[in-house]
């Protein structure tokens, strides 16, 4: 019986300690994991995932597909911009690494936030703005469906 409750006690703790950077990385005002600037010279990102890896549920709009062309010519802001639908809990270090993977093909904010970075970049918005606006939650206004058409 006593050990029977050690388990359950021990089992109970694992799981809070396990949950509490999940719980965390949500709070309100909490912002996502981002880098601060570019990459140190020398230092190669890894590469965006090319749009004839997507296939299937990845692909079926033409806004899944263009994110990762318009992701593959911004590498860099990308890499400076937090992402709000909080994926640093699963290791991502900015929004750079959700379009490395499927991952950014089925996240709305992930898409949204992309076709926002890409816009604001070709106003000449530097990355540190992008961020800024991402952070105030100006990504929620952009239309998935209307941004395929966004070069």
């Amino acid at each position: 019986m006593l050990k029977r409750g050690l388990t359950l006690v021990l089992l109970f703790f694992i799981t809070l300690t396990l949950s509490a950077p999940w719980a965390t990385s949500q709070q309100e005002g909490e912002v996502p994991a981002y880098n601060a600037g570019p990459p140190a010279k020398g230092t190669k990102l890894p590469p965006i995932l090319g749009k004839e890896q997507l296939w299937g549920e990845n692909a079926q709009y033409p806004y899944q597909t263009h994110a990762y062309e318009l992701a593959a010519k911004i590498p860099v802001v990308l890499h400076q911009q937090p992402c709000y639908c909080y994926c640093d809990r699963m290791g991502h270090n900015s929004l750079h690494s959700c379009f490395e993977n499927t991952h950014g093909a089925r996240c709305d904010v992930c898409l949204k936030e992309l076709y926002y970075s890409y816009s604001e970049h070709k106003k000449g918005k530097t990355a540190a703005q992008i961020r800024k606006g991402i952070m105030s939650g100006q990504w929620k206004q952009v239309n998935l469906e209307t941004a395929a058409a966004i070069n």
